[in-house]
């Protein structure tokens, strides 16, 4: 195993002194300029250029406030999880900072969750991207496309982890191209600087009910409906365990990364609720189709489908690519089946490797989940999303739980690894568990967000038991094997002791 074995309260505790993780047994083929767009593009996806829609609908203008609030809870998670990679870097990321912080049962736990909430997500990104490719050719049937999707990123990521890197690179380099270009035509529309545009001025920010329509509980409406929008920073972390410099590369992606998505998310709402009324959004359909439709950009409606296809496809193929890792880091652990471990060009001890059991095992439950989306979208699949839908702020506040109890022990053990340091410890770790438990307790009164809550509440405790199982049985076995080495060691004193006599 290439991580620290488990002391025997079933926590592993890292050894004293930089650096503070073994090296990894993968092929340290990503670089910076990959994983500092890995963290741009992650986040950029379908949940922006469409699903933003649905939460101008319900806070109006003041959706600009909702992703503030919800981009600084993600920027604060981030950073949290940003000084504990860069002082620790591993392929689990997160799931190894929980078990050497809380035990085995909280890398096991936010592991297997993680890894869950990855591949279920997985089809409904390869099953959305199908639907977008079968309008274009429509010829060919979703579940085809769907097939080609998997296939074609299923052997990218079989192969040296570059070729995924590269594929990250310019898909987010697309994505953040295509913000940059909206947010200058936004910008120029609102002076009207564009042919055929008036001056927008403040207008579209006060009227229609001024700035707060629908008063501070639509703003936090907003933030339960956008706040997910942010999840798939993580795999940032992820990533950086297979660069050159993994302490390095995390820090400055860490430092990059937020502050970007804040400025692409917040500015791109501003301006779109300042060219025109927020009335005229609606849930489900892309604000920015609405917006450059507005200012005359020919075939904006298409633009924005290339656009969210390949944001889809970069989900995708970065949901594999982590789910993938975080098996890997589970069977490193021995909390995964040690099959996994298997790397391509060498032993599990050998680096340069890539994990094409992992990915394999990844995929195809992948293929699984694709399978009941197209089969029972509204019955099987709908209960297994509906299980992962608050995972992610599960695995947010075990971040910050870990991130409480890791300072401490760098600080006294190995104070030069923090490169990257949380801002105002302890105090801003707190206010985020506050935070996300102020969001679980929203979605508990919200009638649509509940059983989210509650089917993922459910399959968090299913994993909890099983990993409290497996621990409690493997403390009963080492108790009985140290009471038969007593026995026997006692056995064989009294053995001597007669024969001396």
């Amino acid at each position: 195993m290439h991580e620290a074995p488990p002391t025997p309260s079933g926590a592993s505790t890292p050894p004293s002194g930089a650096p503070m993780t073994p090296a990894e047994p993968l092929e340290h083929g990503l670089k910076q300029r990959h994983l500092t767009m890995l963290g741009l593009g992650g986040v950029i996806g379908a949940g922006l250029f469409v699903g933003s829609g649905a939460g101008i609908a319900v806070a109006g203008p003041a959706i600009v406030v909702s992703y503030l609030i919800a981009g600084a809870l993600a920027m604060l998670v981030m950073r949290m999880l940003g000084e504990m990679s860069a002082a620790m870097p591993a392929s689990g990321s997160f799931s190894v900072h929980a078990e050497r912080a809380l035990g085995r049962w909280a890398g096991f736990s936010v592991g297997w969750l993680y890894w869950f909430l990855l591949v279920v997500v997985l089809a409904v990104e390869a099953t959305a991207a199908a639907q977008i490719a079968h309008g274009w050719v429509p010829a060919v049937e979703p579940w085809a496309w769907v097939l080609l999707f998997m296939v074609v990123f299923t052997a990218a990521n079989l192969t040296a982890v570059k070729n995924f890197g590269e594929f990250e690179f310019w898909f987010a380099s697309l994505k953040v191209g295509a913000i940059v270009v909206f947010l200058g035509l936004g910008v120029l529309a609102v002076l009207g600087w564009l042919p055929d545009t008036d001056p927008v001025g403040m207008t579209n920010l006060t009227g229609q009910g001024g700035f707060l329509p629908n008063g501070w509980g639509g703003v936090v409406s907003g933030v339960l409906t956008v706040v997910f929008a942010f999840g798939g920073l993580e795999v940032v972390t992820i990533a950086a365990a297979e660069t050159d410099d993994p302490a390095r590369a995390v820090g400055r992606a860490v430092r990059s990364a937020v502050v970007r998505i804040l400025f692409f998310y917040v500015g791109s709402m501003l301006v779109i609720v300042t060219v025109l009324p927020w009335t005229a959004q609606q849930a489900g359909l892309s604000p920015y189709v609405k917006v450059l439709d507005s200012i005359g950009v020919p075939s904006a409606g298409q633009i924005m489908n290339i656009v969210v296809f390949v944001a889809l496809l970069s989900a995708l193929n970065a949901n594999l690519y982590g789910s993938s890792r975080m098996v890997f880091s589970l069977a490193e652990r021995g909390e995964a089946p040690r099959g996994l471990l298997k790397v391509s060009g060498g032993s599990p001890g050998k680096a340069g490797g890539v994990p094409r059991q992992a990915v394999l095992a990844s995929v195809a439950f992948g293929f699984v989940s694709v399978l009941l989306n197209l089969l029972w979208p509204d019955t099987v699949f709908l209960y297994m999303l509906n299980s992962v839908g608050a995972v992610l702020l599960f695995v947010w506040a075990l971040i910050a739980a870990s991130q409480l109890r890791l300072r401490a022990r760098l600080e006294r053990e190995a104070p030069g690894a923090l490169a990257l340091r949380m801002w105002w410890f302890p105090y801003l770790t707190w206010l985020t568990l506050a935070g996300l438990l102020g969001v679980l307790v929203l979605m508990l009164t919200d009638a649509d967000a509940r059983p989210q809550v509650l089917w993922s509440a459910g399959a968090t405790a299913l994993v909890l038991l099983v990993a409290v199982g497996r621990q409690w049985r493997e403390q009963r076995e080492r108790t009985g094997s140290e009471r038969e080495r007593s026995e026997r060691e006692g056995s064989e004193r009294e053995g001597s002791t007669f024969t001396g006599r």
